[in-house]
């Protein structure tokens, strides 16, 4: 059986491949709607996040035989404990990930933190837009809210707990885009429009993750764009297309198929 942990949009659709493909799989995610997606294909699933310790238990107590990883570019440390885990247990570990993107516009600040964004953002002031998600939420309205200048602009999915975290961080109500994507580039900018956006920050997500319709559409606005470079992680073995990886399962994992 394989450890999947899907992460992404793209991570679930391998994860559905690769079982059609004939291999038992047990799939990991965060989120409930992602559990809903997945279990529509008949895909065994568990909701919740792992740390390394518990991955373990789970190779150990399911006879897994490899790890996927397929945790979102900015998981980091999803990755890093499904990669000790899978040293530990001495199995295979496969890294899916969305290709890198490299990106030309005069307006675009490339960071390396979330903490580096929010500073940047500070200096520029005006319409704030985010659409970097709610985990580190706080970094910014931390540092933006207490800003007279600025006005902070969240976009995130519609889900129960982002909107308590807004209100526990004392974002208001106006300020908050609960919508779930992919979006168009004219989308994009009715909402830039709308809210008359000045700064867009953003990650490095590739381009499943929507970034290039982001992008676009504040490049032909003149929003100024604050990216955050992915983390820098050493993978043993990384693929970013379906049939590269269910070609190296195949010549890697020797697995009784259903």
């Amino acid at each position: 059986m394989i450890l999947f942990i899907a992460g992404t949009s793209d991570a679930r659709e391998l994860a559905i491949r690769i079982s059609e493909e004939g291999y038992p799989l047990l799939a990991t995610v965060v989120t409930e709607n992602a559990a809903i997606e997945l279990e529509r294909a008949h895909l065994s699933v568990q909701v919740g996040r792992l740390d390394a310790a518990e991955i373990a238990q789970l190779i150990e107590e399911k006879g897994m035989s490899a790890i996927v990883d397929g945790s979102h570019p900015f998981a980091e440390e999803a990755s890093k404990n499904a990669m000790q885990a899978a040293e530990e247990a001495q199995i295979p570990y496969f890294r899916y990930e969305r290709e890198s993107q490299t990106f030309q516009y005069d307006k675009l600040t490339l960071v390396n933190d979330y903490e580096e964004a929010a500073e940047e953002a500070a200096k520029r002031k005006g319409v704030v837009m985010l659409t970097t998600g709610s985990k580190t939420l706080a970094t910014f309205t931390k540092k933006l809210l207490p800003i007279e200048d600025i006005r902070l602009i969240a976009r995130m999915l519609p889900r129960k707990d982002n909107m308590e975290k807004c209100e526990e961080l004392g974002l208001p109500q106006k300020n908050i885009v609960a919508i779930q994507g992919p979006f168009t580039k004219e989308f994009d900018q009715a909402l830039y429009k709308q809210y008359g956006v000045t700064i867009m920050v953003t990650k490095e997500s590739g381009k499943v993750g929507s970034v290039d319709e982001k992008l676009s559409a504040a490049r032909e606005l003149g929003i100024e764009t604050i990216m955050i470079r992915r983390p820098r992680i050493e993978y043993k073995e990384v693929y970013s297309d379906f049939p590269s990886i269910l070609e190296a399962l195949k010549k890697t994992v020797q697995l009784q198929k259903h």
